[in-house]
């Protein structure tokens, strides 16, 4: 089974910045997509931000303009630059790849890091 390791999560104010990193067991090019999730207590896991093996990003809605999502190849390493953070964006974020299998993707995913927004 592919690894992965995330770090780079902490405690930072509102309107500060944050570099997540998530580092891969082996290439990165074995997945169609890598990209992050979030979840809070009490609330579904939602979709961050995904780069695609064509390097193509998405983002989701509550970050967009926030956010920038990239990959270094060299390090298989991809990662979440997380600008202008605001109180809701205070979750457990896990790193997040998809492998084609028979019938669709399979999902892999990190332990989770946790990011605090507050003052």
């Amino acid at each position: 089974q592919a690894q992965f390791v995330e770090s780079g999560g902490g405690l930072v104010q509102p309107g500060g910045s944050l570099r997540l990193s998530c580092a891969a067991s082996r290439s990165i090019f074995s997945f169609v997509a890598m990209g992050w999730y979030r979840q809070a207590p009490g609330k579904q896991r939602e979709l961050v931000a995904i780069i695609t093996a064509g390097g193509i990003k998405d983002y989701g809605n509550s970050v967009k303009d926030r956010f920038t999502i990239s990959r270094d190849d060299a390090k298989n390493t991809v990662y979440l630059q997380m600008d202008s953070l605001k109180s809701e964006d205070t979750a457990v974020y896990f790193c997040n790849a998809k492998q084609p299998v028979i019938g669709g993707t399979s999902d892999y995913w990190g332990q989770g890091t946790q990011v605090t927004v507050s003052s």
